[in-house]
């Protein structure tokens, strides 16, 4: 089954927690979290040690409900027989019905660790804000066990996956009623996110992801009537006598993508065909013929000629995904974007982002909403997260990205798969939010485990996308 995931803002989760919370008895929401955390903290322990009773639980508690959700956790262990002691960094604003809940069931008030199995992290809730205070810091620095985090890992933006300092770095966050920015955008500290359903009616979040199977939903697949043409076709913008290389990686991923046609139009077109004898290629746009969509950049140089191809391509106001030089010259001439009226995909690396927008910053899925409302356009941000947003401000983060797909070429082969999926119809933040997708677990199989090669990526293509579309 398709799974959209929707991340919500903290001020989103209140409003969603408020009726539950005046029609449900004291306590209630909080302990139904707890309970969830309890069981996901039981699970780790026997995963990891072979047992639950007899192991020992620490909980670093905070002020606040963070706090009490560990508290209340470290009760429900207790009663499993779980020796549970607790590190209290606010002693005299320590949630009181959860610490009297630990004090009841046996857990103890310690100041520091002891040799735990297991930590639960309640220091800070989704209110917090910057890097942990330097006695909590001295704390988590020192502990060696894995740490489970109640809702979100303390120290690490709730909004925008950013740290400033110390942190916390969970093997597990337990997220409650509702997956906020940061499970999507800070893997290293999050680690795996396990969800607790507290029965919250959030709706649909601005930011969001797609799973496997919500990536091959969208994907184009040949129906008894298709033909090359009805796939749709593609024509191709890149290269040049210097670059060659990479026309023949975006003509490759385009043909691996989908089972429609290619054009390539440009310099590189002896390197293309010797590569691909399936394209079909010429030295000039005008010449290529009709195409349902353009993609155009990579290696096409930024001197005048191409600058002209450029324009060509922006004024057949056909869907078009740009990268690489083809951003340089946008950068240069954004009037170039105006009149259109097609859908406008733009590809930046940070770099290319700063030349069009400025530094990117530390809020990334920001960065991403403005350029887009700006230019009018659909942005891809690439990165070890890559974000993608359109004008309206509706993003998704590339949940399945990894630093395997950092390597020269790389968005040479992405820049042909988004570029098909224009051109087979799809929606450009579809296009490029499941061409990220593919690209990022074309990159992990090519990858496997060691450094890979951008024409490996675009070879792994058919395998990953046979694995999508047979599950």
């Amino acid at each position: 089954m398709a799974v959209v995931r929707h991340y919500h803002l903290p001020g989103a989760v209140r409003d969603a927690e408020a009726p539950l919370l005046a029609a449900l008895p004291d306590g209630a929401l909080m302990r139904r979290a707890a309970y969830g955390l309890a069981r996901v903290c039981a699970e780790e322990l026997a995963t990891r040690t072979g047992g639950v009773a007899g192991r020992r639980v620490t909980l670093l508690v905070g002020s606040g409900d963070n706090g009490g959700d560990a508290l209340f956790a470290g009760a429900y262990l207790r009663r499993r027989g779980v020796m549970v002691e607790a590190v209290l960094f606010a002693p005299d604003r320590t949630h009181a019905a959860g610490l009297a809940a630990l004090r009841r069931a046996g857990g103890r008030i310690v100041d520091q660790p002891r040799s735990p199995h297991l930590v639960i992290d309640g220091i800070v809730g989704i209110s917090g804000r910057g890097a942990l205070r330097a006695d909590a810091a001295g704390v988590v620095e020192r502990v060696t066990a894995p740490i489970v985090a109640a809702d979100t890992p303390s120290g690490v933006g709730v909004d925008t996956g950013v740290v400033h300092g110390p942190a916390v770095a969970a093997a597990v966050t337990v997220a409650f009623g509702a997956l906020k920015p940061v499970h999507a955008l800070a893997p290293a500290h999050c680690g795996r996110v396990e969800f607790v359903d507290l029965g919250l009616a959030t709706g649909e979040g601005d930011l969001r992801s797609y799973d496997d199977a919500d990536v091959a939903t969208r994907w184009p697949v040949p129906g008894v009537r298709d033909d090359k043409y009805t796939l749709g076709v593609l024509g191709i913008v890149a290269g040049s006598t210097a670059y060659p290389g990479a026309a023949v990686l975006a003509a490759g991923s385009a043909i691996r993508a989908t089972s429609g046609m290619v054009r390539y139009a440009g310099p590189a077109r002896d390197a293309v065909l010797g590569a691909w004898p399936e394209a079909v290629a010429t030295d000039d746009p005008a010449d290529a013929g009709r195409v349902q969509a353009w993609a155009a950049g990579p290696g096409m140089g930024t001197d005048g000629a191409a600058a002209d191809r450029l324009g060509y391509l922006l004024a057949q106001d056909l869907p078009t995904v740009l990268d690489a030089d083809a951003l340089t010259l946008l950068a240069e001439n954004p009037g170039l974007l105006a009149g259109r009226s097609a859908p406008t995909v733009l590809t930046p690396h940070a770099g290319e982002f700063s030349r069009l927008a400025g530094p990117v910053g530390n809020d990334r899925v920001a960065a991403a909403r403005e350029l887009a409302r700006s230019y009018g356009v659909t942005v891809l941000l690439k990165g070890h997260r890559t974000v993608i947003s359109d004008p309206s401000g509706v993003a998704v983060v590339d949940t399945a990205g990894s630093s395997w797909a950092a390597t020269p070429g790389s968005g040479d082969v992405l820049t042909g798969i988004v570029g098909k999926l224009l051109a087979s119809g799809l929606d450009p933040l579809d296009a490029a939010a499941c061409a990220a997708r593919v690209h990022s677990l074309a990159a992990a199989h090519a990858a496997g485990g060691a450094p890979t090669r951008a024409a490996a990526i675009a070879a792994a293509l058919p395998h990953v996308l046979a694995g999508l579309l047979r599950d």
